[in-house]
């Protein structure tokens, strides 16, 4: 017989059998870090460590090769019309930093700072602990302090006391908590560290941050009543109340930045000169600022800062979920309505909650758990309409919005919409395995990235697969959808920030749950270690009808590779559907190979491709198979 082309459209399809993705395809029902590029399969690119130098206030270089503290949660770049430097702001749990041409900077906003503390450190003999006093501390377990002007105490460095990363400390006492340092003291000394020490503490637990997972909230009268006994805590497995975990809102005004932290305050950085972010209601002139405020964002093209889920004006500190608030034209600082600006407030009505907002085009994208609205800038007397878009579309988390272009993407609670005038649901072939993996506890954490080179919308999300089980767990899983070629993709890859290529950097880059910065699409491998890609077909019939038993005795390879890459070619059949499968192979295939003999005989077939070296790169074509009519044995 002729030789018969393999034509495998492009896409994962999995919410079908794989039979049925053979007959109304072929299409591809499995794979993992790879990506559909003009119709066809192909390897994604691979990913390199950032390399960068910690930098304290004095502008002096304290550590190299460093990773971030903190889990990363949201990134903002640009580039500096001034001087032309490139700035990305990173928002942890635990901290706000300024990268500047890798150069890192500490830039998270202070508490308070206590001056000219006598003797507060005590150590003890082979033990790495610091007992600090400071009466009326005012810290919460799980805070960070600055150590600064500390003299050595019992063979503990000065250097090391005062090291400009900081601390996170123990609660102990109203008056005391406790650190680590990196080596243990060689004496104990009850009172030392010298006569002028300052401690400055930075915004922890009491103004939103410190929060890794939305643990329950588990105090009494918490969740339904008569759910647990009289006076006691609710207990772990029944609380129906969640804890918000920390989040930052970051946005530009100007070449300056405002930051929100989820539940807590709005901080202003000025990049014209050093220090930390400061409270915008601590600004010269401010009036009404927000005390409270889930999300922050700017409107464009009027620059009105746009306060989500804020404490309404008449009960500052109560904070309203579904509360809108804005500044005035053109000035951050001012929130006070009046005759003479167009500051303002609006609630919105459906849902219970605003989660996720975005600038798209000429107006605002806010999404509640229940609906999305449009707000858009009309001038006094009435400043902003809000246009209820649709409802049953809610976003899943704060971070799963994206504008691109004119469109706006989002993944709801169960599944996936865009916005381009009308709001839409996404056809998507993998979606009941995407939310059915998926750790609805931790839904929240899900972010999403664009891969604007290779057209890729990516939400990274945590499926039942982490190894880290309940207990605080990351987003170590993917789905990848591309909009150009309407094909979905999915694979295992921990990422818990995403940003796209800008300026210098020329090719996107995020963080893993650890801390470290990636720059992906360069090279071929995992920071120079494998990647394992792989790619499945279907079922396919081998003949038409599928009524007869056919002998695959050649596979014609087509694909474009490296002359170093070694491509794994592994055959299953079947005679029916629900048979068990026969596997043969792997047959090895580079870009040398003619001709793969393989002897399979069945009515069905799928192809596993696969790569597992760190200089593999390659991209699939059509496959041609001949076959022949053959008999039972």
């Amino acid at each position: 017989m002729p030789l018969q082309l393999m034509q495998i459209k492009p896409g994962i399809v999995k919410d079908i059998t794989p039979y049925s993705a053979g007959k109304n395809g072929p299409y591809w029902i499995d794979g993992n870090l790879i990506r559909f590029k003009n119709g066809y399969a192909e390897k994604i690119g691979g990913w390199l460590k950032d390399a960068y130098t910690r930098v304290d206030a004095a502008g002096i270089v304290t550590a190299t090769e460093t990773t971030f503290e903190g889990i990363a949660r949201a990134m903002v770049s640009w580039r500096s019309i001034t001087d032309g430097e490139d700035r990305i702001a990173i928002g942890t749990h635990n901290h706000l930093y300024i990268l500047e041409n890798n150069a890192l900077y500490d830039i998270t906003p202070l508490r308070k700072t206590t001056s000219n503390l006598t003797n507060p450190l005590k150590t003890t003999d082979e033990s790495t602990t610091i007992v600090v006093t400071d009466n009326s501390h005012g810290a919460s377990n799980g805070d960070w302090v600055v150590i600064n002007s500390a003299a050595a105490i019992g063979g503990i460095t000065a250097a090391q006391l005062n090291q400009s990363e900081g601390y996170q400390i123990t609660f102990l006492t109203a008056n005391t908590y406790s650190i680590t340092v990196s080596s243990a003291a060689t004496s104990t000394v009850a009172a030392g560290g010298g006569t002028t020490i300052d401690i400055s503490y930075l915004i922890g637990v009491a103004e939103g941050l410190g929060q890794q997972s939305g643990d329950p909230a588990l105090g009494w009268g918490t969740g339904s009543w008569g759910g647990s006994t009289w006076g006691t805590a609710r207990s772990t497995d029944s609380s129906d109340v969640k804890l918000s975990n920390s989040q930052w809102s970051l946005v530009l005004w100007g070449e300056d930045l405002v930051a929100t932290v989820r539940g807590g305050a709005i901080f202003y950085y000025d990049t014209s000169s050093a220090g930390r972010a400061v409270l915008v209601s601590g600004l010269a002139g401010a009036t009404s600022v927000p005390t409270t405020t889930s999300i922050s964002i700017i409107s464009f093209p009027d620059r009105h800062l746009l306060s989500l889920g804020a404490d309404p004006i008449s009960s500052s500190g109560n904070i309203d979920p579904m509360q809108v608030r804005w500044s005035t034209q053109e000035d951050f600082t001012i929130w006070q309505p009046t005759a003479t600006n167009t500051a303002g407030d609006q609630r919105l009505e459906v849902g219970t909650k605003i989660v996720s907002a975005v600038s798209a085009k000429d107006e605002t994208f806010i999404a509640t758990d229940e609906a999305v609205y449009g707000m858009s800038f009309i001038g006094p007397p009435f400043i902003f309409s809000f246009r209820l878009l649709a409802t049953n579309c809610g976003a899943a988390g704060k971070n799963v919005l994206l504008a691109v272009d004119n469109r706006v993407y989002w993944m709801g609670k169960s599944n996936f919409f865009l916005y381009d005038g009308t709001v839409k649901e996404i056809p998507c072939p993998v979606q009941h395995f995407i939310f059915d993996r998926m750790q609805t506890d931790y839904i929240d954490k899900t972010v999403v990235g664009h891969n604007k080179a290779f057209n890729e919308v990516i939400w990274f999300y945590v499926s039942t697969s982490n190894s880290a089980g309940t207990a605080n767990p990351e987003p170590d899983s993917y789905v990848a959808f591309n909009y150009q070629d309407l094909a979905w993709s999915i694979g295992t890859l921990n990422r818990t920030v995403w940003s796209d290529a800008f300026g210098v950097r020329n090719v996107p880059f995020a963080f893993d749950e650890t801390g470290i910065l990636y720059n992906h699409e360069t090279g071929t491998s995992d920071n120079g270690s494998s990647m394992n890609s792989f790619v499945e077909s279907s079922a396919m019939e081998i003949s038409q009808g599928g009524d007869s038993l056919y002998m695959v005795d050649k596979i014609i390879p087509d694909l474009t590779a490296t002359d170093d890459t070694s491509l794994s070619l592994t055959l299953k059949t079947r005679k029916y559907p629900n048979s068990p499968d026969i596997t043969k192979g792997s047959f090895t295939v580079t870009n040398e190979t003619t001709k793969v003999s393989t002897r399979a005989k069945a009515r069905q077939m799928t192809m596993k491709i696969a790569s597992s070296g760190a200089n593999d790169d390659w991209q699939l074509g059509d496959f041609r198979i001949n076959t022949r009519q053959d008999g039972l044995r």
